[in-house]
């Protein structure tokens, strides 16, 4: 919240969605959030496909939105037993598309332009440092998507 509050003067359009963690959003809100939006981003605990249904995903048509930010990947004694209680009633193939380049190329077939990721488990505060960086180089110094994930890179 302190780095919205930090960029909401930069940004141009209006952002709407969930913030806190005081109720999880039905997968009717994923739906509007994602084909309502130019740009989606999460921050939340565990892999963002563990969130929401793969069958209604792969059956959406969303090519308004240009970019996909995934800050997934963070784990918590909480969320990690959330995820192995869900996790028990799939099968391995279904886990292995919650996979962060598998979420990429499903999102991708959706119609999505791009898609930034994080690649494997992380903290809060590392990701909240990525955010910062991306919004830092998109919303101040006006970079490219490209250019924001170079210096993601380094």
């Amino acid at each position: 919240q302190e780095i919205l509050k930090k960029y909401h003067d930069l940004f141009k359009l209006q952002w709407e969605g969930v913030i806190g963690n005081m109720c999880a959003p039905s997968q009717a809100e994923w739906e509007q959030l994602l084909t309502n939006c130019s740009a989606f981003l999460f921050y939340g605990m565990e892999r963002f496909m563990s969130h929401v249904l793969l069958n209604w995903l792969v059956a959406m048509n969303i090519p308004k939105c240009r970019l996909v930010i995934l800050l997934d990947l963070v784990r918590s004694q909480r969320s990690y037993q959330r995820i192995i209680n869900s996790d028990i009633c799939k099968s391995c193939p279904r886990i292995a598309l919650e996979r962060p380049t598998e979420t990429a190329m499903l999102l991708s077939l959706t119609g999505v332009g791009s898609v930034i990721a994080t690649q494997w488990y992380t903290s809060l505060e590392e990701n909240a440092d990525r955010l910062e960086t991306l919004f830092e180089n998109f919303l101040s110094f006006g970079k490219t998507t490209g250019q924001t994930v170079h210096v993601l890179q380094k």
